[in-house]
Order: structure tokens, then C-alpha cells, then sequence
């Protein structure tokens, strides 16, 4: 894969309209080992603050096999008729919603699908000026899987860029009064369906609803997460606040 850079994922800003914009995955093994039982996993390691911009893991269907395969893509989708790779950084999400008509996102919805792997997922609460970041995941603390599209995109030179997007969705209790919009989560048993080639649009538009709310949870978390250069286990520790300022 070509090296081309979306972003400095360094300099990476809090853009409130984004969602999911970060998110972690701190143990891939466990996704990857259990959920689609890969046996040959390559090294990995864990991501406590991933941004746009750099390359994620994932898994996609291989043409005329039943077994997916394991990737890399590069966080921010650029169709293959864009003129420039920094398209990307504008398409990091999806909306479920139109993904069948848009014209960035409606090829790669019908032939292009993903599962981005991750544990949890950041947002942040405006309240004034201020924002608190939260850390959400599963009440289980287990891995999932997010639901995402994937292109490749070929320069002038012939270099290629293999590139991603995560679908997003309206939110859950859980999440309405973090964000207007939340990633969509897919259970276990709908990762299969949902790189299937034979599952019909009507069914893939089904497995975006939002996530069950009752499955998940929330917590505030330390201000460090704010900047991609920061990527320590202490980001996702719970921050203790006074309980009536809690959110959940």
C-alpha cells in the first residue's frame, strides 16, 4: 500500500460533527480470534485513541470464498474517481441512511463491505464552551464489530490506497444526549449477513438500526484522550466526578 496521508493524525481536531470519529482497540486478538476465527493472526497492537487518517483493522469478504479476510485500511474513504486522496478525511462516516444513493458511498455499499473492529468509542458533551470526553462500549466489555465500506482508490502513478468509512446511525437512549449520530454496532450473528454478497439490500439496511442501549455503557474520562498523541491505557479509565454532574 501506498503511503499517502490523509491527515496528520497527529494534529487530528475534535470535529463535533463526526461520529464516530475515535474510537479503541485495545485487545484485536480477541476480535479477530474469536468472533471470525482467524488461526494465523499477524502481530498486533493495542490502540488506545485511534484517529482518522491512519490504517485500522477490519475484515472483508474475498471474492468467491466464505471465509472473510483480514485488512488494513486506511481511515477515510476515497471513492475511486476522486482526483485527490484528501477526500478521505471528509469521509470518514456514512450516513445509513442514504449509503444506497450516495454517489461517494452507493458502490462500495453494494460491493464493498466491511466489519472495522473495536472495543469502544469516544464522544464528547458540549456544555457551554466546555466538552467532556466519554468513553462508550459494551456492558460486557467484549470487542464488536462496526459496520463499514471500503474502496480502493489508484493514483497517476499506479500507487494504491485501500480505504474505509464507518456507516453511522441514529443514536440509542444511551446516546442521545451525547451525539445526534452513533456507529452502527453490529451483533455477532449479523457480521456474516452483512459482508455476505447474497443478503439483500432490504436486510442490510435492517442490521443498521441503532445498537440496544440496555448493551452498552458510558463514562467520563480524562481530557488527555483530546489530543491523537496521546495513546496510554489511563485514557480509558474512569474519571470520578460528582455524582449529579453524571450524564448516565
Amino acid at each position: 500500500m501506498a503511503s499517502f496521508l490523509l491527515i496528520d493524525p497527529q494534529e487530528d481536531p475534535i470535529n463535533p460533527d463526526n461520529m464516530c470519529g475515535r474510537f479503541s482497540l485495545v485487545v484485536p486478538e480477541r476480535f479477530f480470534s474469536k468472533v471470525f476465527v482467524f488461526k494465523d493472526l499477524p502481530e498486533m497492537h493495542p490502540d488506545y485513541n485511534i484517529s482518522p487518517g491512519v490504517d485500522i483493522w477490519g475484515a472483508r469478504n474475498k471474492q468467491y470464498e466464505e471465509q472473510p479476510e483480514m485488512v488494513k485500511l486506511r481511515w477515510g474513504l476515497v471513492p475511486s474517481w476522486a482526483k485527490n486522496p484528501k477526500i478521505g478525511y471528509r469521509m470518514i462516516n456514512a450516513r445509513s441512511e442514504t449509503v444506497a444513493e450516495k454517489p461517494a458511498f452507493r458502490s462500495a455499499f453494494k460491493r464493498r463491505r466491511c466489519v472495522i473492529a473495536a472495543d469502544g468509542f469516544f464522544e464528547w458533551k458540549r456544555e457551554g464552551k466546555e466538552r467532556t470526553p466519554y468513553f462508550i462500549h459494551l456492558k460486557n466489555k467484549e470487542p464488536f464489530g462496526m459496520a463499514g465500506l471500503w474502496e480502493k482508490w489508484t493514483s497517476e502513478e499506479g500507487d494504491e490506497l485501500q480505504t474505509c468509512t464507518i456507516l453511522t446511525t441514529t443514536p440509542n437512549s444511551l446516546m442521545e444526549p451525547l451525539h445526534d449520530r452513533m456507529p452502527v454496532i453490529l451483533a455477532n450473528q449479523d457480521l456474516k449477513p452483512w459482508l455476505s454478497g447474497d443478503t439483500r439490500e432490504s436486510e442490510l439496511l435492517e442490521l443498521t438500526a441503532p445498537y440496544p442501549a440496555k448493551k452498552m455503557d458510558a463514562y467520563s474520562i480524562t481530557s488527555l484522550v483530546n489530543s491523537p498523541r496521546n495513546n496510554a491505557p489511563e485514557l480509558l479509565e474512569k474519571l470520578e466526578i460528582p455524582q449529579q454532574e453524571e450524564l448516565f
